[in-house]
Parts: structure tokens; sequence; C-alpha cells
């Protein structure tokens, strides 16, 4: 099984966080919402691992509370 790693892998996480947010700009609540929703799936997607991926929900649910 592996696990999820948390470590910022990016050699510019302030420039991965600025895509991201750019990407919502010109985006209302539920435009954004939908974005979310599908940028999700493909990054869950590419990661392609069941395990990883739960560990992944479990993660965000506990920070979301």
């Amino acid at each position: 099984m592996a696990d999820l790693d948390t470590s910022s892998r990016f050699d510019n996480p302030d420039a991965a966080f600025q895509l991201v947010v750019d990407a919502h700009r010109a985006l209302d609540a539920e435009a954004s919402a939908e974005f979310n929703a599908r940028l999700v799936l493909l990054l869950a997607n590419h990661i392609g691992d069941m395990d990883v991926l739960k560990q992944a929900v479990e993660a965000a649910a506990k920070t979301a509370r």
C-alpha cells in the first residue's frame, strides 16, 4: 500500500497555488465548485491508486472540520 505524500513536490509551490487561484478568478461560486470537482477527478485519475485516494479523502475531511 502506498502512502499519501503531503510534502510539497513542486519546485515553486507558490506558483502552483497561484495557478489554481487564477483559474477561479472569473468564475462565480457554482462554476468554481464545478471546476474544483473536475480538477479533483482529473487528479484522482492521475494518481490511480485507491489507497492513496482514500488517504487523501480522509485527510481532506479532517482538515475541513
